[in-house]
């Protein structure tokens, strides 16, 4: 695992072996910010970060210049790890919370330019990622919502639909707030 852009470019991650995630791979993760590249300004954004895990995507993030993200994870094994290698590459803007994620969005009341989805994927309410985060009004106007699934499961279904990119075993739904 490593970062492919911004300031941390090329840093390794070295996450203890015992951690409980699935980290999205190198050539998934440079697909997905090759698409973002071309839709979303990096430097200033106000990101969430659900199923943070190792914090491969916040710490994507942060080193392009995010203004802040926020990483909810509910193993403090994933969250210490994070918390520790934001802290020792003065990542201040990246904030860490364990929390169970469904919890989590039932007290969010801040609103971001992207939120970012990576459950288990044999988590069966992952169609619920999209429908919450919407009813909660989390996106601000225009953001985007990416939830990280098997590409076998189609959760295309909610009207703020926009593609789903398949790279192997993995798959991303994008959905955008209305303008």
């Amino acid at each position: 695992m490593r970062i492919i852009g911004g300031t941390l470019k090329g840093l390794r991650l070295n996450p203890p072996k015992n951690l409980p995630v699935r980290p999205t791979t190198d050539l998934a993760k440079e697909a997905l910010f090759n698409i973002l590249l071309n839709q979303i300004e990096f430097e200033g954004i106000k990101v969430l970060d659900l199923f943070s895990g190792t914090g491969n995507i916040s710490l994507e993030f942060a080193s392009r210049g995010a203004a802040e993200v926020i990483s909810v994870d509910r193993s403090i094994h994933c969250v210490n790890y994070l918390k520790d290698t934001s802290r020792q590459h003065k990542l201040d803007q990246v904030k860490v919370y364990k929390e169970d994620v469904f919890k989590y969005l039932q007290m969010e009341t801040e609103q971001y330019g992207l939120v970012f989805a990576d459950p288990p994927y044999d988590l069966n309410k992952i169609p619920e990622i999209p429908k919450i985060v919407f009813e909660r009004n989390i996106l601000l106007p225009g953001a985007l919502l990416i939830v990280e699934h098997q590409s076998m499961q189609n959760i295309s279904q909610h009207p703020a639909f926009v593609e789903q990119r398949k790279y192997g075993h993995s798959s991303f739904s994008f959905f955008r707030a209305a303008e």
